[in-house]
């Protein structure tokens, strides 16, 4: 195809993370939150791969300085929240060379708007040097999870919800899609994670780890919240004819009297790394070892993050790569 996005474990240059800034998104934990993305980006970098961390201004600057190691590039920028998966640019190639594109941005549904995350994403891809097309439709990078060969899964939460695109079918959406990131195959997912802040992002629920194969959690424990969520995404996706390969969930967790959207879906794939986010739930071990046996090409690693999860979000959703460019390879 001329347009293809690569999937998250091909080769990358670089990864992108957003550094916490911001006290009010935090719930009082916004110490905690810059120390775990800072453990995230320092394990990145210390597996060989270039890590750019992004902070707000020269305090966050300074703090971040003192929790990273020199390995760790730093670059001030104006960004509002952290999760570059869905602000950032989306990097893919285009008759073979690197190109970017960007969608519409409108705060996950008008619930979260911040500045600077209408715009980060065309200032990293013009910094890096890529041609940027853009498309009215809104749609979060979080959103959406390729496998590398045109297949794609979402889920109709998120993607049919009318706080995002009301005037635009369901076919319409595919077409877009198709237009701008080349996918050609969409696996419908329904809900995704209870009290989910994005309305249902797949990366918190299914992710592809090779084509046509999915992983995704089954109910761990008594009082799983998801239950009904996982049993309905697996049945949804083996009809649709994908494997699926189901792992522990992080069963009930909960932060003042409110069940938590934790996953450990939401890990961050990078070069010679996966990494996964714990909650301090008994199934963290058994959660990370199951990933760990998905990716016997690289070492992965379990980093606490139920701070993170407080700003609505995890390592991946933290993140966004830099494929390599085939070109130099």
């Amino acid at each position: 195809m001329s347009v293809f996005m690569p999937p998250e474990w091909a080769p990358q240059e670089w990864l992108w993370i957003g550094f916490p800034h911001s006290e009010p998104e935090w719930q009082g934990l916004l110490g905690r939150a810059q120390e775990q993305i800072a453990a995230f980006a320092n394990a990145v970098a210390e597996s060989g791969q270039d890590v750019r961390l992004l902070v707000r201004d020269k305090a966050n600057e300074a703090r971040a300085r003192g929790l990273v190691s020199g390995a760790v590039t730093l670059e001030q920028r104006v960004f509002g929240d952290v999760w570059l998966r869905d602000t950032g640019p989306l990097v893919m190639f285009e008759e073979g060379a690197r190109t970017a594109r960007r969608f519409a941005f409108n705060g996950w549904g008008g619930k979260y708007e911040m500045p600077g995350d209408e715009s980060i994403g065309a200032e990293l891809a013009s910094d890096a040097g890529l041609p940027l097309e853009t498309s009215p439709m809104v749609l979060e990078g979080g959103a959406v999870d390729g496998d590398g060969t045109g297949l794609v899964a979402t889920t109709e939460q998120c993607l049919l919800n009318p706080n995002r695109n009301p005037d635009m079918s369901r076919a319409e959406i595919e077409a877009e899609l198709k237009r701008t990131l080349g996918f050609d195959r969409m696996l419908w997912l329904g809900e995704g994670l209870v009290n989910d802040h994005t309305d249902g992002h797949v990366d918190n629920l299914a992710r592809f780890v090779a084509p046509n194969r999915l992983v995704m959690a089954h109910a761990t424990g008594d009082g799983d919240p998801n239950a009904h969520v996982y049993a309905d995404a697996k049945a949804r996706a083996e009809t649709f004819g994908v494997e699926v390969v189901t792992i522990p969930s992080p069963g009930l967790v909960m932060r003042d009297g409110a069940v938590e959207p934790a996953s450990y879906v939401n890990f961050a794939i990078t070069s010679y790394l996966v990494a996964v986010p714990t909650f301090g739930s008994p199934h963290d071990e058994a959660g990370v070892a199951a990933i760990a046996a998905l990716f016997p090409d690289r070492e992965t690693v379990g980093l606490p993050a139920d701070a993170v999860l407080t700003g609505g979000g995890g390592f991946h959703c933290a993140s966004q790569q830099m494929p390599a460019d085939f070109a130099s390879n």
